[in-house]
């Protein structure tokens, strides 16, 4: 299926309606039973789910990371004052405007083979996407660098796919339990819960990522300005299996640094 989200290139998502352009129509057909799950690259799907509807299995993660793409040049760190780089993403937007305010971010949108296809004939020095759509796609070779976390935080559940179906299927949430990644699922609970806090949206430039080793994990989230001119960040590590306390603590740490009005901000900006 084709959706809304697909269909509008001209805008940027944060102008047409978010997450759930890409997730609605799928879920109108499953209510209607022309489906009986969706597939969902997780990062678009909101925070809430219409009531009627769950999540039955996280598969696992591919590289969660942010890819630098670029015929002529190997990283942000070399691009030349006034480069055009495109993105989609306002949390992409506000990291770059944060550590190279002398570069010029421009709105892009289209499926990935539209982006590329921009990015050949010149509209852009550089282009920032998902390293898992390539990957995915069959092509890690167009991936120039991989962001660090460090330097370009995840979206939540960036790099995920989830499976939707209606409530009230339990036969079905069954038969896709094998499907469902443990590790995958705490991470990207936690990492979520901390974007429903804010309120996520493609409104926000908010960043969310976890990460597990030895059932510990490490919670870092960020929410900023577009501009990247105001930031607040905290990280906490715990228990992998208590993901729900970590998003808190770090929710609670974001908000002691003035994170909400960071979001007036970028609310009253949009």
């Amino acid at each position: 299926m084709t959706t809304r989200g697909d269909q509008i290139l001209d805008r940027a998502l944060s102008q047409v309606g978010g997450k759930g352009l890409f997730v609605k129509e799928l879920e109108v057909a499953m209510s209607e039973g022309r489906a009986d799950l969706a597939v969902h690259s997780l990062k678009d799907v909101p925070m809430d789910l219409p009531e009627g509807f769950e999540l039955a299995a996280m598969l696992e993660r591919e590289d969660p990371r942010d890819a630098f793409v670029s015929n002529e040049y190997a990283s942000l760190e070399e691009l030349p004052a006034g480069a055009a780089v495109g993105t989609s993403s306002l949390r992409r937007q506000a990291l770059i405007a944060a550590r190279f305010p002398q570069l010029v971010i421009k709105p892009l949108r289209g499926n990935l083979d539209t982006r590329l296809s921009k990015l050949d004939k010149g509209e852009y020095a550089a282009i920032i996407l998902a390293a898992a759509g390539l990957k995915r796609l069959g092509l890690p070779q167009r991936i120039r660098t991989l962001i660090t976390p460090e330097n370009s935080l995840p979206a939540p559940g960036q790099g995920a796919m989830a499976i939707e179906i209606c409530c009230g299927r339990p036969e079905l949430r069954e038969l896709l339990k094998p499907l469902n990644h443990e590790n995958t699922e705490r991470c990207v609970t936690a990492e979520r819960l901390v974007s429903k806090t804010f309120s996520g949206s493609c409104q926000i430039p908010l960043a969310a990522y976890a990460t597990i080793g030895e059932d510990v994990m490490r919670l870092r989230a960020m929410v900023a300005t577009p501009d990247g001119s105001r930031i607040a960040g905290a990280e906490a590590i715990g228990p992998a299996d208590a993901p729900q306390d970590l998003a808190r603590q770090v929710a609670q740490a974001m908000q002691a640094q003035d994170a909400n009005a960071i979001l007036a901000a970028c609310n009253a900006n949009g």
